[in-house]
């Protein structure tokens, strides 16, 4: 049989290690994996099945060939991917030889999902598949269980390019009738086992689907889903489903019982060897996010408010909501993601949550050493955000250190990476913040060049109270390093500025925040500029960008949020759904 390519999953090699046992025992093992759909350990029982065979002198038969290719490229997550193509397209031929033309069809769907081509083409490949297995299901020449599995395969891939649509409600809604049919169909043959899973895999992808649009209805089909699952007799948890259903109660508000859902995942994986570590770091990662609270993306605002005023934390009050539960949470979800390997952008996010954590608590030296491990990690595409992220929680971190240089140099490093993603407002947010930091480091003449471009930053995008708030901190170093004449002018430079932003007629909000602006500057130009410290929180409301971020409205992040930021949980590289890739 064809070997698994070297960086997928290493296969089980028993208990000790150890000779082979008898081979027709393993074999008869093995075939009891397969025909449980898609357990995790099927590869590596077919590996020692067919290790003892040939020892034995003895060959493995074109069906058992193929069964153990589809386990094989089940397997096969994060740089390993791209060979499960070639795998399961091996085990369509085997299949078809072997006249198991229902399988055939669902190592062909599998293939069409790990391929490189993705988009209609592979919709419409699908949708070819979905009639011959309907038409063989007819015929009496494929079982419901493998029908299913294929149109499963075929409603994940549309669900996956939903907000790639004209009208993506519409078409949720026409996938939420076709996802409903599904279930109809295998309901009535919900007593033969290997048709609950299919069936608890449909009534989840009909949870994410409807989450947007109807989140009662959502948590009907995922505790449909996950108790499916247990009737199945399959022993891993059902980890996409759970994790669905946790983000949907936290959308509603039911925090509570998504943390017990959470903690129930968690507490079975630790005691489940089936769960892989990718899983594992997931679940801790979404029940940290449940324990922080509602605004806890990041455990903090690296605004200038924080948990606490001292480095260790102990005066510095108790911090954010989880306390210490979500700190060692999300120690063991960088743990856990580092040992698994598929997916790096999971551990970078465990460490950007754990190190934004810990500042929260007021732990600056810990943090810092987190984020830095974020910085030192090879640089990818798309981690651009990530990076913008790590560099402006280590700013706030050096300037709780007393280190202000430090600052100003990861703030302005962090604004020219944002600037890079033409992101102009988060550049100049920063931009501002290094300016900041320069004016604490006592260089007013660098600090002054910075606040002037954060302003000019913030006029590209039309936030003219932004910039005048920019220009009135400019004032405060101008009058340090070249007298109160020159600040004057800066001065009366920003109050022209948030007039002209209230001539744009901006919402009712927006026009407060510009009077009140418009004060603040009236009462420096009457003082000349009375010194003090400027302050780093900015205008408004500010978050360096999530990580990863998605904008789709059906995109699911790696916490099981539906229309939330992040990966999709279902299509990054090295998650699958169980059996279904």
């Amino acid at each position: 049989m064809t070997s698994p390519p070297s960086d997928a999953r290493p296969y089980d090699r028993g208990p000790g290690g150890g000779e082979p046992e008898d081979p027709h025992a393993l074999l008869d093992r093995a075939r009891r994996l397969s025909a449980a759909g898609g357990h995790p350990a099927a590869g590596g029982a077919w590996e020692r099945a067919a290790t003892a065979l040939r020892r034995a002198g003895g060959a493995i038969t074109p069906a058992d060939h193929a069964d153990a290719l589809d386990a094989t490229a089940l397997d096969c997550r994060g740089g390993a991917r791209p060979a499960a193509e070639t795998l399961f397209s091996r085990a369509a031929e085997l299949h078809e030889r072997s006249g198991q033309l229902g399988k055939a069809l669902i190592s062909r769907a599998r293939a069409l999902v790990t391929g490189p081509e993705p988009g209609a083409t592979v919709c419409a490949g699908l949708a070819e598949l979905g009639e011959r297995a309907a038409g063989l299901h007819a015929a009496g020449r494929a079982t419901v269980a493998q029908t299913a599995t294929v149109l499963l395969l075929r409603c994940r891939a549309r669900a996956d390019l939903l907000d790639t649509t004209p009208d993506p409600a519409a078409e949720a809604a026409a996938l939420g009738r076709d996802l409903a049919r599904l279930v109809a169909f295998a309901l009535p043959h919900r007593a033969d086992p290997a048709v609950l899973g299919p069936l608890s895999d449909s009534r989840a992808l009909l949870g994410r689907v409807t989450a947007p649009d109807d989140p009662p209805a959502a948590l009907a089909h995922l505790r449909a889903a996950v108790a499916d699952h247990g009737a199945s007799g399959r022993p891993w948890p059902p980890t996409e489903a759970e994790l669905l259903l946790a983000g949907v109660l936290r959308a509603t508000g039911a925090r509570t019982e998504a943390a017990t859902v959470l903690r129930t995942a968690v507490g079975s994986g630790e005691e489940n060897a089936l769960l892989r570590a990718a899983d594992r770091a997931r679940l801790r990662l979404a029940l940290a996010r449940t324990l922080e609270g509602p605004e806890a993306s990041d455990g903090l605002d690296p605004r200038g408010g924080d948990g606490g005023k001292s480095r260790d934390g102990k005066d510095g009050g108790p911090g954010p909501p989880g306390g210490e539960e979500a700190v060692s949470l999300l120690a063991e979800a960088v743990r856990l993601s580092d040992r698994s390997g598929e997916d790096p952008r999971l551990g970078v996010l465990a460490r950007l949550r754990l190190g934004s954590t810990h500042a929260a608590r007021g732990r600056w030296q810990e943090a810092a050493a987190v984020l830095e491990q974020v910085l030192a990690g090879p640089a990818r595409d798309g981690d651009e955000a990530a990076r913008v992220r790590a560099r402006a929680w280590l700013a706030f971190c050096a300037l709780r250190l007393g280190e202000p240089e430090r600052a100003a140099r990861q703030y302005a490093l962090a604004a020219a990476e944002a600037r890079l993603r033409a992101d102009s407002r988060h550049g100049a947010a920063l931009s501002h913040r290094a300016a900041h930091a320069l004016g604490t480091a006592g260089a007013p003449e660098k600090s002054a060049r910075a606040y002037e471009r954060a302003a000019d930053l913030w006029r590209s995008v039309g936030d003219h109270g932004a910039a005048a708030r920019s220009l009135r901190a400019r004032a405060r170093q101008v009058r340090t390093a070249w007298g109160a004449a020159r600040a004057e002018v800066i001065l009366e430079e920003a109050l022209r500025e948030a007039q002209r932003g209230l001539r744009g007629v901006p919402a009712p909000a927006e026009r407060e925040r510009l009077r009140a602006e418009l004060v603040l500057i009236r009462e420096e130009l009457t003082d000349l500029v009375t010194p003090g410290a400027d302050d780093d929180t900015g205008p408004g409301l500010w978050l360096p960008p999530d990580p990863y971020e998605v904008s789709g409205r059906y995109q699911v992040n790696v916490y099981g949020d539906v229309g939330g930021a992040g990966p999709p949980a279902a299509t990054a590289p090295g998650t699958r759904v169980q059996g279904c890739v």
